[in-house]
């Protein structure tokens, strides 16, 4: 057997053994190897031998792919048919658009900004009291048109490059910037009690924003998914140009927690369109349904209305740098492609809860004629009895 075959057969073993998942696939493995050789293929060298080799074992490797494929399938079948389980999907916040960009080499001048979508609202006023208590400082430099976002500052910094600074939004998200672990961690535990309508905490931490930056020389600006601020500008501009990105970052984590909702009302509803397509019995009342068509309107008014995804906000009509910075991070977010298709979705679930008030009301509709003409039967069976007797 060719020496330079050997790397590449121990790479091909600890490949299949990790895609299998079985500690005793090990032995077994090495034997089908060695009976798998090609006669001759001992006595090739060089590329010749590996590429006859490969050849002979191209066969084994796929059966081994295979059976891990056949059986991760019927494992994730097996969970999804659990009661009360459900098969974990992906996050929203990491869009396929982004998995090309090259990973940012970590070094010390590279920090994370994360955003995270906690709950439906914050009270800010007695969350500043709060923070203030727990050794957190507020940071002025946003104008008066930014009511909705408190900025505070903590000694905590996760490097010494820039100062930790927390952005609050009142619509339910918060943004660290340079923040330490442990810190963050202390903050989102401050914030539950001044949360309104929270969300679960494993779908807060499964869809969030994370997105290294730097400070440098040039403008500010969002370069291969990194952020880059430049250092030569003052602290109120370095806190404007933080909000800008903070909040496209928002809305890409509050319009993720939104995507998940839609995904769990489409679940709730996908059987009816089988049910009338084999032309079963529908089991649902007419409260249900009024619930449901409830449900979705009110995702509908989330997204459309009481949020910024639509339109820009007014507060960058005239900071025209800080507006590029936010259209930028929203291009680079997906943002304007998925509320297209979260709309889409919407819309088809209108379609379909339309359908379903009108097969209640035709039901009942059909119940009031039949309970017609069983009382018209029964009064002209009394008035034929009256005249016969």
């Amino acid at each position: 057997m060719s020496l330079r075959a050997l790397p590449v057969l121990r790479g091909l073993q600890r490949l299949i053994c990790r895609s299998t998942c079985h500690p005793g696939c090990v032995p077994h493995l090495q034997h089908s190897l060695v009976h798998s050789w090609p006669p001759g293929a001992h006595r090739s060298a060089g590329g010749v031998g590996v590429s006859r080799t490969l050849q002979g074992t191209w066969g084994l490797v796929t059966h081994f792919r295979g059976r891990a494929t056949t059986t991760g399938a019927a494992t994730a079948l097996k969970q999804a048919t659990l009661p009360g389980k459900r098969a974990i999907k992906g996050p929203r916040t990491k869009q396929p658009s982004r998995a090309n960009i090259p990973l940012a080499e970590e070094d010390e001048g590279t920090m994370q900004c994360i955003a995270f979508a906690t709950a439906d609202q914050y009270q800010l006023h007695t969350l500043c009291h709060d923070l203030i208590v727990n050794d957190f400082h507020e940071v002025a430099g946003l104008p008066r048109d930014a009511s909705n976002v408190l900025v505070m500052g903590t000694d905590s910094t996760s490097k010494p490059n820039d100062n930790a600074v927390i952005f609050f939004f009142r619509e339910g998200s918060v943004v660290f910037w340079n923040v330490e672990e442990k810190t963050m961690r202390k903050v989102l535990r401050i914030l539950e009690k001044h949360e309104i309508q929270p969300y679960e905490v494993a779908l807060v931490h499964w869809e969030n924003e994370e997105i290294s930056y730097s400070i440098g020389e040039g403008h500010s600006k969002l370069h291969r998914g990194n952020f880059l601020l430049n250092n030569e500008m003052e602290d109120e501009q370095i806190v404007l140009e933080k909000f800008a990105f903070s909040n496209a970052l928002t809305l890409s984590v509050k319009l993720a927690i939104w995507e998940v909702s839609l995904d769990n009302f489409v679940e709730s509803i996908q059987a009816f369109p089988e049910m009338l397509k084999s032309g079963k019995r529908v089991k649902l009342s007419r409260s249900e349904v009024m619930q449901k068509i409830g449900e979705l309107f009110a995702l509908r008014h989330c997204i459309n209305l009481s949020s910024d995804l639509l339109i820009t906000p007014d507060f960058y009509w005239d900071r025209e740098n800080l507006e590029q910075l936010y259209d930028k991070t929203c291009q680079f977010l997906n943002i304007r492609r998925r509320v297209r298709v979260v709309n889409e979705k919407l819309q088809h679930c209108t379609e379909l809860t339309d359908l379903m008030r009108t097969h209640l009301s035709e039901k009942h509709s059909l119940r009031l004629e039949w309970m017609i003409v069983i009382l018209i039967t029964i009064e002209v069976m009394f008035e034929l009895a009256r005249v016969i007797f």
